[in-house]
């Protein structure tokens, strides 16, 4: 899955069926295999637009007060 998911975002127009079927064959389910492309899709547009806005992810210390406000809170 991850080397599919690869190229996917970097040489999506070379894409084919070949592609997928390992995938297949290692016992992923069709189902599986559009929902980790459906992931993959969001999180490309995401990183293309902070890309595209310049948006400035931060320090490491920032990622680490948001996982704490996630655990406390919960992802809702």
């Amino acid at each position: 899955m991850l080397a599919l998911l690869t190229k996917v975002t970097i040489d999506h127009e070379a894409l084919t069926a070949i592609d997928v079927a390992p995938v297949l064959a290692a016992g992923v389910t069709r189902q599986a295999v559009i929902e980790a492309l459906e992931v993959a899709w969001a999180f490309n547009v995401i990183t293309r637009l902070a890309d595209a806005f310049e948006f400035d992810v931060g320090p490491p210390s920032s990622f680490a007060a948001g996982a704490r406000r996630l655990l406390a809170r919960g992802y809702k």
